[in-house]
């Protein structure tokens, strides 16, 4: 515990340090928002804030991971340092993703980004390495653990490879859908991912309690710079990046289910979107809610930015609270 605390401190201050560099360099060469123009009016002033800064805690989960890989080598628990560096790979690939989508849409002024298809490709293809490293490398197995009943079942190898692929997609994109106000998806994530790690702790996987505290640390220290008036946007190349650590740990942990409770908001967000693409297709034009996603919806109805981050994270604090009971 002492030492999972004291990476969520070192975490936290690389993230501090890598802010105060990386953010200015942003500005510079002007890689800032574009806000939609059907987006809620009181967004129009944040166009050119700096984003993709995904890449900020990205950059200081690697060096602290690195960082504990070499400790771990040096005092000869070797076995849980070689853990460690496929799971931080294998995430690193979904912002990857994200980040080849910002490039275009930011640097070479492309506005559709990468291409729908080709993005989803990318996340398949990522699913489906980390997918079999957790069956034949980690030896994970095809067990999954089903909340409140607190049994595990074992699901047929093709059956559970599929679910497994679903789930990452599912987590990375609902994840994505959240990011969209202030410190609203860094919040939340931090928050799941601190109680997968609490989890991971109860069942004494060490590798993972490392390597979500790591990810605590850096969400939190990139938190700073923001919340509501951001200096900087994560863009997709963080929010897919913590999709992809919420959905990996989730399966390395068995507990992939865990996620319809404790990721009740990145789940609503994700309804939302589906339900108003529905309605406004049956209805011929009306829409369910204001805006999606849901944050949007709130936002227009008279909700501050603070008020839906701080609502939706206290929301999140409960459930993943049931979460923790539930196991």
């Amino acid at each position: 515990m002492k030492f999972q605390m004291t990476m969520i401190i070192i975490s936290f201050f690389v993230t501090l340090i890598l802010s105060f560099i990386i953010i200015p360099i942003l500005k510079s060469v002007k890689i800032g928002q574009i806000e939609r123009d059907d987006g809620p009016e009181s967004h129009l002033k944040k166009q050119g804030t700096p984003t993709m800064g995904g890449i900020i805690f990205i950059i200081s989960i690697i060096i602290c991971t690195i960082g504990v890989y070499g400790i771990l080598h040096i005092v000869g628990n070797s076995q849980i340092a070689q853990k460690l560096l496929p799971m931080l790979c294998l995430t690193i690939g979904f912002g990857v993703i994200g980040f080849i989508d910002d490039f275009k849409k930011l640097v070479l002024k492309n506005t559709k980004g990468l291409k729908p298809s080709y993005k989803m490709f990318g996340l398949l293809l990522i699913s489906i390495v980390y997918t079999f490293f957790i069956i034949k490398f980690c030896k994970i197995g095809t067990e999954t653990y089903i909340p409140f009943l607190k049994m595990y079942i074992k699901l047929p190898s093709g059956i559970y490879i599929i679910f497994a692929i679903l789930v990452i997609l599912a987590t990375t994109n609902a994840v994505n859908l959240t990011d969209g106000i202030d410190g609203l998806s860094s919040s939340i994530s931090a928050i799941i991912i601190a109680a997968l790690t609490a989890i991971a702790m109860m069942k004494n996987i060490t590798e993972v309690t490392i390597f979500g505290s790591i990810v605590i640390g850096s969400a939190l220290g990139f938190l700073m710079f923001n919340l509501h008036p951001a200096r900087v946007f994560m863009g997709d190349t963080g929010s897919l990046f913590l999709g992809g650590v919420i959905s990996s740990i989730a399966l390395y942990l068995k507990m992939p289910l865990l996620l319809l409770i404790i990721a009740l908001i990145p789940i609503l967000e994700t309804l939302s979107v589906i339900i108003q693409v529905a309605y406004f297709k049956v209805t011929g034009g009306k829409r369910f809610f204001k805006m999606s996603p849901l944050h949007h919806h709130f936002e227009l109805s008279g909700w501050s930015e603070n008020k839906v981050v701080m609502i939706f994270s206290v929301i999140t604090l409960l459930v993943c609270v049931m979460g923790i009971f539930a196991v």
